[in-house]
């Protein structure tokens, strides 16, 4: 009888009848044979590796595989070691950081262009710094509550109409100013850009969703961001002036509506990149309550009063241009340090980075109380600069730990309102003291902002540790 191909030998031997003259046998497997392998069906059979090839290397025969050597196009590209490049790799990280920097791009740009197109058209400094100065405590007020629409309802559901509604808002005040309307109209009109979204905060949000359980990641995104925003600041109000002196006084604002409302719109498309909504089955608490974020934010405040009366006694003393030395500093300080292994004990580094800021803050004191040459004061301001950014990565690593997953828009927005508060106030001290001390005394505000954050941090700290310890 025929053996079927598919039959096991077994299966055979068994199907095969046995002589007349003996006995059938049973099938016994001999105790050292092989055990069969599982059956392999003819469709499914390993490929049977290649022949190797024979060849002759140094008068001998040997073999060589068939396989030709994985060329340049085969090898697996390594990581970059390079961790801003390892960043930007994430991917639909490009994309929607493209569209946040377009978007912050105007933040250095509407205060400075509501200023020269107010004061160039009323001839008033005094009326143009009241409406700043009205809009920026609007921004204050309306902030927290649009971060935390956008906690709730996600950033594209929000940030797409509020920028929609701070873009008509400045519109509003260029027909104002334009059209010689009354005061009170400039006031209402700027007011209304207080809805403006906080771009930075939603990137940062991002970055905290994509890498989270990475410190190291998340330490580099925040230098990336805080450095994206140093060169927002220096750029802003160059492209501002610029503007508004080469073609009319309204065309910093004009430019400025458009790009943040082109930034936003590209950034609100990237959805795949954006931190899911997280729903809320019962009322929680605002990050205000939550332990450590009241001395945080304190920090902030004191920290914005630097940048603030630096920033004033700078341009009254030598020129806003030279600030941009400040500026260009605390960007490379910001890239410098993101490329640093994260700290282990963040709240000893935030100590650190402000011990270092009160040390540098006093060189441009020292310069211009000795009557230094400008490109001395220049560098005294680009190495003031350095401890900006690491102060401020190290600020947002502590508000991002401080606040739940679910709150974190509003909590990144409430250190920024700190911090724009800080401004006003340190920007009011610096003025005050240039006009009655001189423009060398008034680099004893910044100073003196800087060295009154770290004493809050440190009693922060020390009531951390003295909490633990109980």
């Amino acid at each position: 009888m025929p053996i079927s191909p598919a039959a096991r030998p077994e299966t055979a031997a068994a199907a095969r009848p046995a002589a007349p003259d003996q006995p059938p046998r049973p099938h016994v497997r001999p105790e050292n044979a092989p055990r069969p392998g599982p059956r392999v069906r003819p469709d499914r059979a390993p490929a049977p590796l290649p022949a190797p090839l024979l060849a002759i290397s140094g008068g001998q025969l040997v073999a060589a595989p068939r396989s030709a050597p994985a060329g340049p196009a085969r090898r697996r590209s390594r990581p970059s070691s390079n961790p801003y490049l390892r960043l930007l790799a994430t991917p639909g990280a490009r994309a929607f950081t493209a569209g946040n920097l377009i978007a912050r791009l105007p933040m250095g740009m509407l205060s400075v262009s509501a200023v020269i197109m107010i004061a160039g058209s009323r001839g008033s400094y005094a009326l143009a710094g009241a409406v700043t100065a009205t809009g920026l405590a609007a921004t204050a007020v309306v902030a927290p509550f649009t971060a935390r629409l956008v906690d709730r309802f996600g950033q594209a559901r929000v940030a797409v109409p509020a920028t929609a509604l701070a873009v008509l808002g400045s519109l509003a005040l260029v027909l104002c100013v334009h059209h010689d309307a009354p005061a009170w109209t400039l006031f209402a009109a700027y007011a209304a850009t207080a809805t403006t979204p906080n771009t930075g905060g939603m990137s940062r949000a991002r970055w905290a969703y994509l890498h989270r359980g990475d410190p190291a990641a998340l330490h580099t995104a925040n230098s990336f961001e805080q450095a994206a925003d140093e060169l927002c600041f220096m750029l802003g109000p160059v492209l501002a002036a610029t503007l508004c002196g080469a073609l009319f006084p309204e065309a910093g604002t004009l430019v400025g509506a458009v790009l943040l409302m082109t930034g936003v719109l590209i950034f609100a498309a990237q959805r795949a990149t954006e931190p899911p909504v997280t729903p809320r089955t019962r009322t929680v608490d605002s990050p205000l309550r939550t332990p450590g974020m009241p001395a945080l934010l304190a920090v902030f405040l004191a920290t914005g009063a630097v940048f603030g009366a630096m920033e004033v006694v700078s341009i009254a003393h030598a020129g806003g241009a030279i600030l941009a030395l400040q500026a260009a500093g605390s960007c490379a300080a910001g890239l410098l340090y993101g490329s640093l292994r994260p700290a282990r004990n963040v709240h000893v580094r935030l100590l650190l980075c402000l011990a270092a800021m009160t040390a540098l803050m006093s060189l441009p004191l020292l310069a211009a109380a000795g009557s230094a040459s400008l490109p001395v004061l220049a560098l005294c301001l680009l190495l003031a600069g350095a401890a900006t950014a690491p102060t401020m990565v190290t600020g947002m690593t502590l508000v991002q730990r401080a606040t739940r997953p679910e709150q974190l828009n509003e909590g990144m927005t409430l250190a920024v309102t700190a911090l724009l508060g800080g401004i006003a106030a340190g920007a009011a001290a610096g003025g005050w003291l240039v006009e009655h001390a001189g423009t060398a005394s008034g680099y004893t505000a910044p100073m003196s902002a800087a060295a009154l954050a770290l004493v809050i941090a440190a009693a922060g700290t020390a009531r951390r540790r003295a909490t633990r310890a109980v």
